[in-house]
């Protein structure tokens, strides 16, 4: 696969995620995708992205970098948000904040196998 063909496959999964479109996330995501190291499945992966939306209602993924490097995917996703309660430990309880995720997809026949993310907390507590 090239690096323009994983990158739309990427940019899809994407869409898929700001749309909410849970019943296409398999299209997307192994059925034993792993995240930071937990087994999550396609089931445990789809029950984290529907709670960080619940979590954060107004979510929205910003891809700002992407690099292609089959079968890798590195990118840069900023976020400009209003967590309901607390977020990685922090009490925003509804407060406006800005911070980007670093993160890295492994992809196996089109689908992401395992992904590897750093959020970055520093740029919140900053904002507290």
């Amino acid at each position: 696969m090239t690096g323009t063909a994983l990158s739309d496959i990427y940019r899809d999964y994407i869409a898929c995620l700001n749309q909410q479109d849970w019943p296409q996330l398999g299209q997307f995501v192994d059925d034993d995708a792993i995240h930071n190291g937990r087994r999550l499945g396609l089931s445990g992966y789809r029950q984290m992205l529907e709670k960080d939306f619940d979590d954060i209602p107004d979510l929205y993924f910003n891809v700002r970098m992407l690099i292609a490097d089959p079968p890798y995917i590195a990118s840069r996703i900023d976020f400009d948000c209003s967590p309901k309660a607390n977020f990685l430990g922090l009490p925003l309880n509804g407060k406006r904040v800005s911070f980007s995720e670093n993160v890295i997809y492994e992809f196996r026949d089109g689908k992401i196998v395992q992904v590897w993310s750093v959020v970055d907390k520093a740029a919140i507590e900053a904002q507290l």
